[in-house]
Parts: C-alpha cells; sequence; structure tokens
C-alpha cells in the first residue's frame, strides 16, 4: 500500500471514529433532555406521552391533598389559569411548595390522564417563574375576563 493510501485509510477510519462519538453523544443527550410544557399543552396533546417531561404554572388553591396511609404521597392540580392538570407525587414536597404559587414538576403522563410526578420544584423566590411558565399565566390572564 502506497504512503497515500494509508494516508486515506487513516482519514476514513479517523472521520467514522468522530461520527460514532458524535452520534453517541446526541443519543445520550436525547434520553437525558427533558421538555417544559404547560397545563394547555399538555391537554392539546403536544407534550410526549412515552417519556418523561416538565410541566409548570400554579398550584390550584384547595387541591392539595395527603394521603393517609404513608404521608408521602401528594395529589395537587397545576393550572395555567385555562387549563388543569392533576399531579400525583411522592417524596417529600419542598419548602416553599404552596397552593397558589409556582411549581415545576417533572415526570410521565399516564394512560389516567394523570401526571405522576418523580420531582417536584418550588420557585424560590416572588420573582421567579420558568419564562414559559410566566408567559403562559400572563397570556392567560389577559384573556379572561376581569374579575370584580
Amino acid at each position: 500500500m502506497k504512503p497515500r493510501q494509508k494516508r486515506f485509510v487513516y482519514i476514513v477510519i479517523a472521520i467514522a471514529a468522530v461520527g460514532l462519538a458524535v452520534g453517541l453523544v446526541l443519543n445520550a443527550l436525547k434520553d437525558n433532555v427533558s421538555l417544559y410544557f404547560t397545563p394547555t399543552q399538555v391537554y392539546n396533546k403536544e407534550a410526549p406521552q412515552d417519556r418523561s417531561f416538565r410541566i409548570g404554572g400554579l398550584v390550584e388553591e384547595g387541591s392539595l391533598k395527603r394521603e393517609g396511609g404513608d404521608g408521602l404521597t401528594v395529589h395537587f392540580v397545576i393550572t395555567d389559569l385555562k387549563k388543569s392538570l392533576p399531579v400525583i407525587y411522592k417524596g417529600i414536597l419542598p419548602d416553599l411548595f404552596k397552593e397558589g404559587k409556582g411549581v415545576v414538576a417533572q415526570g410521565k403522563m399516564e394512560a389516567d390522564g394523570i401526571m405522576h410526578a418523580s420531582e417536584v420544584l418550588a420557585k424560590h423566590d416572588e420573582n421567579y417563574m420558568p419564562p414559559e411558565a410566566a408567559d403562559a399565566l400572563k397570556k392567560a390572564r389577559d384573556a379572561a375576563p376581569a374579575v370584580k
């Protein structure tokens, strides 16, 4: 084999190795990406049904209920003021988790129409909310009729 042919083989092997590495990295990232949706988007079937995603909005007033058996399982409803979505979470809730406050839950939608959350995050202060949730809530407030 001539030196020119050897160099060509090495270049082809290097390009194949780089392509394989990029493919493996992208595949690993695809499995770990968690997209963010509002309850309205979930209701409109824009959220994935077969994988985990994040949903954000406000905890609906009067919706927080604890199961008596273990004390760790809680049921609550997330709303964006247009649509509401029931959530079940088993675990310790953040200290700042309250009805009427912002929340982001990560989990999967099950066939029963309830999100089974694996993680619940409460907003950390009065000024923070994910941009998508803030936009959805602003649009819902603007579209809602004025309450006197």
